[in-house]
């Protein structure tokens, strides 16, 4: 398996001082894939960003993980519904033209 876009947890969480508990529940709500090699468990980076967004929604915001998954799961579907809407105005342009 190619480790290049890998980073190893025991990394993320002294880098975010975070507990390795807080990764593991954040996989088991489907938040984010804990691949493991070799007993070391890692993270794509690629997921980088929304981790740091999750931290920081359970530090600065005191939220814990179900709300967590609450918030990112509304997010989703915010995303969509907005994706929705400007294909409903670009849509509709084509009939008021």
């Amino acid at each position: 398996m190619n480790l290049e876009n890998l980073i190893p947890l025991p990394e993320l969480c002294s880098l975010y001082k975070m507990e390795m508990s807080f990764f593991t529940n954040l996989s088991e709500m489907g938040l984010v894939e804990i691949k493991t090699v070799e007993t070391i468990s890692y993270i794509d980076s690629d997921c980088i960003y929304e981790i740091e967004k999750m931290i920081h929604i359970y530090q600065d915001l005191d939220v814990n993980i179900e709300g967590i998954d609450v918030v990112f799961n509304l997010l989703l579907k915010m995303d969509t519904l907005q994706s929705e809407i400007i294909s409903l105005k670009n849509r509709l342009r084509l009939y008021e033209s």
